[in-house]
């Protein structure tokens, strides 16, 4: 029986993530199930389920016994995501709508009697543009006069990003990804102007919270004093808090200064003609092979992707280093419902193994699993803008997919030339020439089309 576990499967002891032919599956030994049974004996599991606040969950017996499970009382079994992702490479408003759904599910909780122990957002996985919550254990039930133990966790992974983003217009992603376990109090305090603080949840969960936490570290006797001798908290007065940063988070928006790729699917060096003949040959691309997962490396505002989605991909991953435009996208497809899901990712560092032992966050590669790929206009911004190696350029983006089509800009196009202008043309090598003959070291040139004046050519491959 080849039972696989999860390595980032650690921090709860009441249960642990595995898989197995495909299946995802968390075991429970006597905590979890003490847990579980009370969830489901209230109707709150299937509720939950049905109110799309948790992912599909049910108790599986059709296991074999081996030694490896002989540690669990009980298995469940959860409907499987198609691909994970991280807070890191979220979008603003993905981290946004992933805070609002805890904090719903909080409050639908509440009503029955159960919380939420933690409020980590890797517990939160997104089904398209949908926030879903994964971790069954987290529930538990509610004692009366209790205080919402996950506080702090759900302002350093949910509300410090948010607001960082929001009031100081600075992306949260590569700081997130830095300290995984989100952004701490006492670093956005300092960051914070007095009239920011001035701000009641600014105040209260920001200045505040800091002060306390730094009281904790100074007189630590003093505060555990003051915990016990705490009054209880009252269900209103915790149901009012979560209500309160509700409003507070919904009141949030991304910083407005346009990046650089923000306009570029209007201002681009296609003129019309050129821009729908490139359209209808990925169009064709997508027709013909139907993929069930495509990676669109670069989606800018999502184009391309929304076209394959209508020419019948089922389901398309969009890659893109531009928090505005992958944000845009986002909300294009959040409105309309496609099966349509962004990734922030440099695409010179993207996200590698982290957490314990380099095993616990998963990094890009080890979880692809796409069928196609499309790379327009990134070949040369990987290679000319970063200095990568045409070779590994290439090795890199067919990794990604058994088929795909990659975009070659030569040396002549405006947008290299201007790429240029300030280290100059040190890139003797860069021609299309030796491009075709690193691809078909590769993989088959299934077919070439010249979709610009200035050039540039479309390389359909296929790896198998």
């Amino acid at each position: 029986m080849n039972i696989e576990f999860d390595k980032g499967s650690y921090r709860d002891p009441a249960g642990k993530i595995f898989y197995y032919k495909g299946r995802v599956l968390r075991g429970l030994n006597s905590k979890g199930v003490e847990r579980f049974k009370h969830i489901k004996e209230n109707n709150i599991l299937d509720e939950s389920i049905k109110q799309n606040f948790l992912i599909p969950t049910k108790e599986v017996t059709d296991l074999p016994k081996i030694n490896e499970l002989s540690e669990f009382d009980l298995i469940l079994e959860h409907k499987k995501i198609d691909y994970i992702t991280y807070p890191y490479e979220w979008c603003f408003d993905q981290l946004k709508d992933a805070a609002i759904h805890h904090l719903n599910f909080q409050l639908f909780l509440l009503e029955k009697n159960c919380v939420l122990i933690d409020a980590s957002a890797y517990n939160i996985q997104f089904l398209n543009s949908k926030p879903i919550f994964i971790d069954t254990l987290s529930l538990s039930e509610y004692k009366a006069g209790s205080y919402w133990t996950g506080h702090k966790q759900f302002c350093e992974n949910f509300l410090n990003p948010l607001i960082l983003s929001s009031k100081k217009g600075i992306d949260f992603n590569n700081w997130f990804k830095g300290n995984l376990e989100g952004i701490t109090t006492s670093d956005l305090n300092n960051i914070l102007s007095l009239k920011d603080k001035l701000n009641f949840s600014l105040f209260f969960h920001v200045f505040l919270m800091d002060r306390y936490e730094k009281k904790a570290l100074l007189k630590p006797k003093e505060i555990s004093q003051q915990v016990e001798g705490k009054k209880a908290l009252s269900k209103k007065s915790y149901k009012g808090m979560l209500l309160q940063l509700k409003k507070f988070i919904l009141g949030l928006s991304k910083d407005k200064t346009l990046s650089k790729w923000s306009n570029y699917s209007e201002n681009n060096s296609y003129n019309s003609e050129e821009e729908v003949k490139k359209i209808r040959i990925v169009e064709d691309f997508i027709k013909k092979n139907k993929f069930n997962y495509l990676a669109d490396l670069g989606c800018n505002d999502g184009l391309y992707s929304f076209k394959s989605l209508k020419c019948g991909a089922k389901k398309v991953f969009g890659f893109d280093s531009d928090l505005n435009v992958l944000n845009k996208a986002y909300l294009n497809s959040k409105k309309n419902n496609l099966n349509f899901q962004p990734v922030y990712m440099d695409f010179t560092n993207p996200s590698s193994n982290l957490g314990w032992d380099e095993k616990e966050r998963l990094g890009l590669n080890f979880r692809m699993r796409f069928n196609g790929m499309i790379a327009l206009a990134l070949y040369h911004h990987i290679v000319i803008g970063n200095n990568i190696p045409m070779e590994e350029a290439v090795a890199w983006l067919i990794r990604f997919a058994p088929k795909g089509i990659i975009e070659f800009v030569p040396k002549e196009d405006d947008m290299i030339k201007e790429m240029t202008k300030l280290k100059g043309d040190i890139f003797e090598n860069y021609n299309e020439e030796r491009f075709k003959f690193i691809l078909e070291k590769k993989a088959k040139i299934v077919g070439t089309n010249k979709v610009s004046s200035s050039g540039r050519v479309l390389y359909e491959y296929s790896s198998i």
